[in-house]
């Protein structure tokens, strides 16, 4: 099993800029493929980015390419997602996930289910 807590989030103005941090522990890091999900209010989970093991493979939904970057660091056993020309609809709350099933194309609506570790969230809200 992998314990994950998220850190970063806050208020920040449209067009600006957050990095959250999601630290992992327990099982080897690198074993775990990762993502971010957000949930906005009223509206249901969705995957936001997705990184391989090895971090050598990232994918994105649509609406954030370009502007969100997904990282992370094995030997600190942490994923990151660098967030740029934050808009008001980017608020919700942010989760880290891990999971060691294989990947799935974005568009797939069962993302979040191939996911079976969660962190415990953390609030992004962008002003306008």
């Amino acid at each position: 099993q992998v314990q994950l807590v998220e850190s970063g989030g806050g208020l920040v103005q449209a067009g600006g800029s957050v990095r959250l941090s999601c630290a992992a522990s327990g099982r080897t890091f690198s074993d775990y493929r990762m993502a971010w999900f957000r949930q906005a209010p009223g509206k249901e989970r969705e995957v936001v980015a997705t990184i391989s093991r090895s971090g050598a493979d990232t994918a994105y939904v649509d609406s954030v390419k370009g502007r969100f970057t997904i990282s992370r660091e094995n030997a600190k056993n942490t994923v990151y997602l660098q967030m740029n020309s934050l808009k008001p609809e980017d608020t919700g709350v942010y989760y880290c996930a891990a999971t060691t099933r294989p990947p799935l194309l974005m568009s797939n609506p069962s993302q979040s289910r191939s996911f079976d570790y969660w962190g415990q969230g953390t609030q992004v809200t962008v002003s306008s």
